[in-house]
């Protein structure tokens, strides 16, 4: 049986990046011949503590554990067929862990689906950039013997350092993510946004259409954020909502409408199109940023709206908020594309194809 050792930051069902990227896949792999196992640095205590200013022992102590976890990773990778990376081994600038593994027999697969070479950072862990590098990217690709990317942006940088590169889309569990209750014509209409305190950012720039729409149709309308609880804007009446993975189906059915608002800049052409994906997959008419992947996911009035101004945003979502049928229609239509190009069960033997190429080489 072959096994497969997959290296990431975070534990099970905690980073949406590794839920949809290849944790989902574990039953399938698994039930084709494959042992999966995960290797995590970032426990619950971890967690809890990254955010927060001081605790700088802890934190040291925290380094210190995970630096050791990666040390005995790389000396039992000879015991794997397949080392799975995905985005990085450990959080530092060096790619020496990679290394390692590309030179313990195992096959090395590197998974990537944002531009990480950028460096983007967030008000949570800009005070941690000093530790990374730009170059680090480049090397992990270069020592790599299979790079997934997640979309043709990434492929095509990927492609400078490696041959081998498939696009694998970020993909979503449409037999977790589906509609459970009937979409309902509200009298209320709710525009929602889900993301995390790293991206809140994002959402942020929605605020000027967000107020338009207030101030046009008012009562009618209300917002919710999911993903970042200690989110507060006073003037749209919106407090936060934490994300668990028990309530998040039911959290993005509650939206009338699905908002994902970006910025056209390189980070951006790297992301996956996720969040639109959640909303899609339970019928949420989507109402998105046309940038990177996007504009390949949304066929603009078929399966939901792109915008580029203030003035699409507030044009799309006033005709979404004013016909149910339009909402209904461009819902279903999502859910059917998210089955069709961005499900798991669409993506799946793709999986098991590409390991099992790999170890034929």
């Amino acid at each position: 049986m072959p096994k497969i050792l997959f290296i990431a930051a975070h534990r099970p069902d905690r980073s949406p990046s590794q839920r949809y990227r290849f944790e989902q896949y574990f039953s399938f792999l698994e039930a084709n011949g494959y042992s999966c196992e995960l290797s995590y640095i970032i426990d619950e205590e971890a967690d809890a503590l990254f955010y927060k200013p001081g605790h700088l022992l802890k934190k040291a102590m925290i380094t210190l554990r995970s630096f050791r976890r990666r040390m005995a990773d790389v000396k039992r990778a000879a015991n794997y067929d397949i080392i799975f990376v995905q985005r990085e081994a450990f959080m530092t600038g060096s790619a020496y862990f990679e290394k390692g593994f590309s030179k313990s027999g195992a096959k090395m697969v590197f998974d990537f689906d944002d531009s990480i070479w950028l460096l983007d950072t967030s008000k949570a862990n800009k005070k941690w950039a000093w530790l990374k590098s730009e170059k680090k990217t480049g090397e992990i690709l270069r020592v790599s013997d299979l790079v997934f990317a997640g979309n043709s942006y990434l492929a095509e940088y990927a492609k400078k350092f490696n041959s081998n590169v498939k696009l694998v889309p970020t993909t979503i569990d449409t037999d977790k993510f589906r509609r459970i209750k009937p979409y309902a014509e509200n009298q209320r209409i709710c525009i929602g946004w889900s993301g995390s305190i790293t991206t809140i950012k994002h959402f942020e720039q929605a605020l000027p259409f967000l107020h338009t729409i207030k101030k046009k149709y008012g009562d009618q309308v209300y917002f919710k954020v999911m993903g970042d609880p200690t989110y507060l804007n006073e003037s749209l009446d919106i407090k936060g909502i934490p994300w668990s993975s028990d309530t998040e189906v039911s959290s993005l059915e509650s939206f009338d409408i699905g908002i994902m608002p970006l910025p056209d800049d390189e980070w951006v052409k790297g992301k996956c199109g996720l969040k639109g994906l959640s909303y899609m997959a339970v019928e949420v008419p989507t109402v998105m940023s046309a940038v990177g992947v996007n504009t390949q996911i949304i066929q603009d009035g078929l399966n939901g709206f792109l915008a580029k101004t203030n003035e699409d945003w507030v044009e799309k979502l006033s005709l979404l908020i004013e016909s149910f049928d339009l909402r209904k229609k461009l819902g279903a239509a999502g859910r059917n594309t998210v089955e069709n190009n961005y499900s798991t069960a669409s993506q799946k033997n793709n999986y098991l194809r590409h390991f099992n190429e790999i170890l034929k080489r």
